[in-house]
């Protein structure tokens, strides 16, 4: 079945792996397949440039600035200040994409030296924020507790209980691909403990593709499958799930 009015809040179309049909793929997204809107997300310097020239060049994509916690190191020491400026430019809408990720070996504390200090510039802007947190879960709620940003967790693994207390800081949660897992379980019953006006769809293209196109390039025309595991959860018409959605993106983005 064909859906409308999807909203990708979370992909990376500067990879590489786009390279070679990158400018089709996303008038396709666009024109035939229901996407109406897509966020581009910041990892490093160069993604994040890449990002905006996407916004320039194409009017339904928008951006994200920010140092992902595995590229922290590659932060400059001016890097604060650029960040800055960038989010200054008219589709650059949140910071992000940081936080935390232990599951790889860069240091830990220069990953939590960055995402302070992404976390402090984030507030003295006053805008949103997107959140990585892999099996760092207790680091990261400490530092929101702290800095008390808004924004979204991309990429939910939590617990339900974990879910619960993000939801009384205001977060919005990005869930995309995994959810159709067959050994998600836990990430099901977080979906269940979320308000549906607290969810948005992602798909964290080129990764993490949903169970019927495991080990391919992921893609936004890949959301529905995702939408439809969610809308069952949440006992709701896919459809209407998808519309409540793109609202709660452009809610989170600060784009209504």
């Amino acid at each position: 079945m064909k859906y409308t009015n999807i909203f990708d809040t979370h992909a990376h179309y500067d990879d590489k792996q786009f390279d070679k049909d990158r400018p089709d793929l996303l008038m396709r997204l666009h024109n035939e397949e229901g996407i109406e809107r897509i966020v581009n997300i910041g990892c490093d310097a160069k993604s994040n440039m890449d990002g905006i020239s996407l916004t320039i060049r194409y009017p339904f994509v928008d951006c994200t600035v920010g140092y992902h916690p595995n590229q922290s190191d590659t932060a400059k020491e001016n890097y604060i200040e650029i960040l800055a400026k960038q989010a200054a430019l008219p589709r650059v809408r949140a910071i992000g994409e940081i936080g935390l990720d232990y599951h790889w070996d860069t240091p830990r504390d220069i990953q939590m030296k960055v995402f302070k200090e992404q976390l402090e510039l984030a507030k003295a802007l006053d805008m949103p924020v997107v959140i990585h947190d892999r099996e760092a879960h207790a680091d990261v709620l400490e530092q929101l507790k702290h800095y008390r940003p808004k924004g979204i967790i991309h990429c939910f693994s939590g617990s339900a209980e974990l879910a619960e207390e993000l939801q009384k800081l205001g977060f919005y949660f990005g869930i995309g691909g995994p959810v159709t897992y067959p050994n998600a379980k836990k990430t099901v019953r977080a979906a269940a403990a979320i308000s549906a006006e607290r969810i948005v769809l992602e798909t964290d293209s080129p990764y993490l593709a949903p169970q019927p196109f495991r080990g391919k390039r992921c893609n936004s025309s890949m959301i529905p499958a995702a939408a439809e595991t969610l809308a069952a959860i949440k006992g709701m018409d896919t459809q209407k799930f998808i519309d409540l959605c793109n609202e709660n993106g452009k809610r989170a983005y600060e784009m209504l």
